[in-house]
């Protein structure tokens, strides 16, 4: 009996030391043999009953070369439908290339619209031609708690301004959908006005945006108003849609005038001549052509070297719509001024408008100068010709 003891232990110990070999040849073997893995990026998802969701498929392939696999549900709760899509078709195989491929073939789940609440589970299977198959499963929460809807509002949807302003509204798409969602952008606006979308803090103007499940996009939608619009309150109706849901807000924008003013003189003309060194006036008109009083519009001015220009009145406290008003600009050339063309520049403005004219100066030489010349060549003449006429004879 003392010496059966030994023998019983060394048996017992080689069965264990056998059965754990065999154990590690079935995990090296199972692992060998799975040269294939499936997942996705969002395996569990919180949901509600009646929703229809999309998983994008991921692949591995570590089998060496490339496989046909044959996609399948192995498992799916009561009621549900699911199936696989590729290329915008359904489908039952794929080709997955040797290594990692991502977002090859989506699976498309849609839950019962009598779904209780509670956790569900969905198992998939790819199986390689070479024998590889990987099971993956979908963990799906079905929730009636209220998650809200999704939406597309403005921060602020009602602004103000002049027609000359380029109206910019700061607005947000939320998808409280349980899949991602591109909308389309679709616009109701008056007759001759723009609008254009684009990401928020991007400057790219897009006409539709992805969102994903459960998150939100910024948007900011500049409305641009068509040159002369009239004072008064217009309505933009903007629509976000995709393929599952219409979502629309509603701008508003109160146009309260336009400002325009133009610079002339009572005839028109904006030349005038002028001597180096002298001055000249020349009456400015200033005449309100929009539908709103302007406020003190300053006059300023631009002249060469030497030159100055000084006005009546230097700002026009009021000029009421449609009316003008008569400034006069007083222009001295410098003295040192040479006989030619000159332009003096002189602008008309307020927040709201301004207009500028040029105006062409010639500087003439003085006729004093010229008289004096043409009595310096008369007595030069008369000189020359009592010289000839005392010693001419000689």
């Amino acid at each position: 009996m003392m010496q059966s003891l030994p023998r019983r232990g060394l048996r017992a110990g080689c069965l264990a030391a056998v059965t754990c070999c065999l154990v590690c040849l079935l995990a090296l073997g199972a692992g060998a043999a799975n040269g294939l893995e499936m997942s996705t990026a969002y395996p569990g998802l919180l949901a509600s009953a009646g929703d229809s969701l999309s998983f994008a498929m991921d692949f591995d392939n570590t089998l060496g070369s490339g496989q046909n696999v044959t996609l399948s549900v192995v498992d799916i709760p009561e009621g549900w439908e699911g199936y696989f899509t590729g290329g915008g078709n359904e489908i039952s195989q794929a080709h997955v290339a040797s290594g990692e491929t991502s977002s090859l073939v989506n699976f498309e789940l849609t839950i019962p619209d009598d779904a209780a609440d509670g956790v569900y589970t969905v198992t998939l299977r790819a199986a390689a031609e070479g024998g590889a198959v990987d099971d993956y499963s979908l963990r799906l929460e079905v929730t009636s708690q209220e998650t809200g809807s999704s939406s597309f509002e403005a921060t602020y949807p009602e602004q103000e301004g002049s027609s000359s302003t380029s109206f910019s509204f700061d607005a947000t798409i939320v998808n409280n959908s349980a899949s991602e969602q591109t909308y389309t952008f679709s616009t109701d606006a008056p007759s001759g006005w723009t609008v254009s979308y684009q990401p928020s803090g991007d400057s790219t103007q897009v006409s539709s945006l992805t969102v994903g499940a459960r998150s939100s996009q910024g948007v900011t939608i500049t409305v641009t108003p068509p040159s002369g619009v009239e004072a008064g309150s217009y309505d933009i109706s903007c629509a976000a849609v995709s393929a599952s849901d219409t979502l629309s807000t509603d701008l508003s924008v109160v146009i309260t005038g336009s400002y325009s003013l133009e610079m002339s003189t009572p005839g028109g003309l904006l030349s005038a001549d002028i001597e180096g060194g002298k001055s000249t006036d020349l009456t400015l008109t200033l005449t309100n052509t929009s539908n709103t009083d302007l406020q003190n519009v300053n006059l300023t001015s631009s002249a060469p070297d030497g030159w100055t220009v000084e006005f009546s009145q230097s700002t026009v406290e009021l000029l009421e719509a449609g009316a003008t008003a008569e400034v006069t600009a007083t222009v001295t050339a410098s003295e040192d001024a040479l006989s030619g063309d000159y332009v003096v520049t002189m602008t008309a403005s307020n927040s709201e408008a301004s207009d500028t004219a040029e105006f062409r100066m010639s500087v003439q030489t003085s006729t004093v100068w010229g008289v004096v010349g043409v009595a310096l060549i008369l007595v030069v003449i008369g000189g020359l010709a009592w010289v000839f006429h005392k010693y001419g004879r000689r």
